[in-house]
């Protein structure tokens, strides 16, 4: 799917998701290479090397720091910055991390900041298809952070 703008993806998963990360972005690979990837620091040293393999130019995977080195908040910051338009992050729901804070901030900024993000697979694929990338009349509504008194909405 050839889209007219150029998105900047941020391309994150746990040691246990990796794999996973892997198969999904070889199969997405004609498409995400078309886009401008932001990896924490392991994963994006596997997608490179996979990508090579497959003959696949990497200039436009930027790595970070891996995830418990900071790398989930240096993508945090590109987030609250507005630098990141998609975030993909494959997490392992079934083992403790030890920088589950940075998880959750990383999770929260995206949440703020009303970037779409993806924790599977299926969600990804949803999104990276949407036909409103491309649609210039689509403006995504900013979250509305007030207080909802339900006595007064009657």
């Amino acid at each position: 799917m050839a889209m007219n703008r150029t998105l900047t993806i941020a391309l994150v998963a746990h040691d246990n998701r990796k794999a996973d990360m892997i198969e999904w972005a070889v199969h997405n690979m004609h498409f995400l290479s078309e886009h401008n990837l932001v990896c924490t620091g392991t994963t994006g040293g596997l997608i490179n090397k996979a990508y090579e393999d497959k003959g696949i130019d990497t200039c436009n995977i930027k790595c970070m720091h891996s995830g418990p080195m900071g790398g989930d908040a240096e993508i945090a910051a590109m987030v609250v910055r507005k630098e990141i338009d998609l975030a993909i992050f494959l997490i392992d729901d079934l083992n403790p991390q030890p920088h589950e804070a940075d998880i959750q901030m990383l999770l929260r900024q995206c949440r703020v900041h009303n970037v779409p993000i993806a924790c599977n697979r299926y969600s990804a694929d949803l999104m990276i298809t949407s036909t409103l990338w491309d649609d210039d009349s689509y403006v995504p509504m900013e979250p509305k952070y007030v207080h909802f008194n339900r006595l007064e909405s009657k």
